[in-house]
């Protein structure tokens, strides 16, 4: 089913996105700032991670966040895994959502949208059978459906099929009520991991049934 873009996304959706970004940097940049030193003093620099996302259509760009993690090593030099650098503090900026503000740069761009499909890692690309990478043919976003239906604690195929559901039934009411849903989510602080992971575990690929 190829997806086609009705009157709110090809005309309203991207200039509000837009708008509400702008907006939210200008009313936020207090934290952003705060936030900025605390990072920079508690985890040292750089105090933005970036890291190439695949975005619509598969295109490639660069995402901001705040850092989380620490760069503590063995004895070796080897990072230490992630659950150790991750530490108090970078696990407060996770379960408030705080370290994923930058992204607001990234939605005035015109990278991302407020609400769409999670940006993913680029080597997942090629691991998405064909029903999963249709979540590709939107702007990825801010917040999703999968992420105010269980986030991090659902299976990778349970957010892949909320976020198709996305592509297929995007409106303007469906997009404030995620928008809505998320600011409840993250308050609660819901589904902030996996059973297995501090986040959440790798995607290898959906198995076929035989």
């Amino acid at each position: 089913m190829k997806h086609n873009q009705g009157i709110y996304e090809k005309y309203i959706k991207r200039p509000r996105d837009c708008i509400i970004a702008l907006t939210a940097l200008i009313v936020l940049s207090p934290i952003l700032l705060i936030v900025a030193i605390l990072v920079r003093i508690k985890l040292g620099g750089p105090v933005l991670f970036t890291q190439e996302r695949p975005g619509k259509d598969g295109k490639i760009f660069k995402i901001y966040k705040f850092r989380t993690m620490s760069n503590a090593k063995d004895s070796e030099g080897n990072l230490l895994p992630d659950a150790v650098r991750l530490g108090k503090f970078g696990k407060l900026l996770r379960s408030t959502s705080l370290d994923e503000l930058p992204e607001l740069w990234n939605i005035v761009k015109g990278d991302m949208s407020i609400v769409g499909p999670r940006p993913l890692l680029v080597r997942y690309l090629s691991r998405y059978d064909a029903h999963q990478a249709r979540r590709h043919e939107v702007r990825p976003g801010f917040t999703g459906l999968a992420q105010v239906n269980g986030r991090n604690a659902i299976s990778w195929e349970e957010k892949f099929n909320y976020d198709v559901q996305y592509v297929d039934n995007i409106t303007f009411l469906g997009d404030c009520k995620i928008i809505f849903q998320t600011v409840k989510t993250v308050l609660l602080r819901e589904g902030i991991s996996s059973e297995t992971s501090v986040t959440m575990e790798e995607f290898m690929g959906t198995q076929e049934s035989t």
